[in-house]
């Protein structure tokens, strides 16, 4: 019996020690919160706000001044190209033909005096029994009465446009989205044309304005898809195109934007003019690529000495390809080169940095085109204190620790 004493105790030392091992490295690894390297789809995409409007919207308006008399349409009215939409009180505007027209028909017998008066006075002049005096009055006088019939003939050309602009018309097809008077109101149009009605051309092709911020909007170009919602359909997302990005800058407070047109179709006509979009420009998507979470990224351990960063940017520079040419451009290939970047690993239960090249990404994980495989597990934050997880274990076996 006293033969195996010794190797009972040996068997229950090496149990101990391995377990006081584990119980270390375990310790150590439930520092930090770890995140397994995966395979997904990744969709980048510029995010920004907008609003929802019709691709033609015509404010219809009037050329005279005066009372509505009648309104032949409403909100929401489907109404057709050159159909009566409102009617201008025209018994002044009748009256001014009226008056116009006798104007001219006084002219006219100006005219027809004057031109006897002018044959009448040459005849004279040729029997030598008139003066040239006369004759030329004559002739001034013919002249005047020819040029005042013509100024008449304008002013009722004009009557009758204005008796005709009393009758407004819808100049498309389309619906009303918008009327601003009601009868029995005075429009002035002495500056500008009052707008009566807003008519949309078709609600079922709509249209987002988008105010891209121009730091993303070098990534945005037309034909791109266009992910979108809005507050009154939460839980619906609606899809689109890029079909335009104008070159006219948005500056509100020193933030300069770009306007960037997304067409949209609206065959059930839930969309309304109006509506604020919270839109997603599709920029690039890749399926089954290797990906980490934008924490991993982020994560610097405290104990991280300066000096791994200059290596990191020193290895960089001697990347093939990476060198400056001698008028201070770097080659096409170092540009298209995917940024480096560090992640930490965590090995035997203490982070190791690892230099990965990186792709696109969503704002929530990074794809990883170089340096990680499925299934690694990255650093992405400590659970505890950087003094605790520094300070190594205590073995229990050794004594204590004398000093001189």
């Amino acid at each position: 019996m006293k033969r195996f004493v010794p190797w009972i105790a040996l068997v229950v030392g090496l149990l101990i020690v391995a377990s006081v091992v584990r119980q270390c490295r375990n310790g150590r690894a439930e520092n930090y919160q770890v995140a397994t390297v995966t395979r997904g789809a990744i969709t980048q995409a510029v995010t920004a706000t907008g609003t929802l409007n019709p691709v033609v919207n015509v404010q219809v308006g009037s050329q005279v001044s005066g009372n509505i008399s009648k309104l032949f349409a409403d909100f929401n009215s489907q109404v057709k190209s050159g159909q009566v939409v409102a009617q201008i009180d025209p018994a002044l505007f009748q009256a001014a033909v009226t008056q116009a027209e006798g104007d001219l028909a006084t002219a006219q017998a100006a005219l027809e005096l004057a031109k006897v008066n002018a044959a009448r006075t040459q005849e004279l002049f040729t029997k030598k029994n008139s003066s040239q005096q006369d004759l030329d009055t004559a002739t001034a006088t013919l002249h005047q009465a020819e040029g005042n019939v013509k100024i008449k003939q304008g002013a009722l050309d004009k009557a009758k446009a204005d008796l005709d602009h009393c009758t407004i018309t819808s100049p498309i097809d389309g619906v009303v989205i918008s009327r601003n008077v009601d009868v029995g109101q005075t429009v002035a149009a002495s500056l500008q044309a009052p707008v009566i009605f807003a008519i949309a051309n078709d609600l079922s092709k709509m249209q987002i304005d988008s105010n891209v911020a121009e730091a993303d909007i070098g990534a945005v170009n037309v034909d791109q898809d266009v992910d979108f919602t809005v507050d009154a359909f939460p839980m619906r997302t609606f899809h689109g195109k890029v079909v335009q990005v104008r070159n006219a800058p948005i500056t509100v407070q020193n933030v300069v934007t770009y306007d960037t047109v997304i067409g949209v179709s609206n065959p059930d006509l839930k969309l309304k003019p109006g509506m604020t979009a919270n839109v997603s420009i599709i920029v690039e998507h890749k399926d089954n690529v290797v990906q980490i979470k934008n924490a991993a990224l982020r994560y610097r351990p405290p104990d991280a000495t300066i000096s791994e960063q200059p290596k990191a940017s020193s290895a960089k520079a001697a990347v093939p390809g990476s060198t400056t040419s001698p008028s201070g451009q770097r080659p096409t290939a170092a540009r298209e080169r995917k940024p480096e970047r560090t992640v930490y690993v965590l090995s035997y239960g203490r982070p190791k940095a690892v230099q990965i090249k990186t792709g696109i990404s969503d704002g929530i994980v990074t794809e990883v085109t170089e340096g990680l495989k499925e299934g690694d597990r990255v650093v992405t934050a400590e659970l505890s204190s950087p003094s605790a997880s520094s300070s190594p274990p205590t073995n229990p076996f050794s004594g204590a620790r004398r000093f001189p």
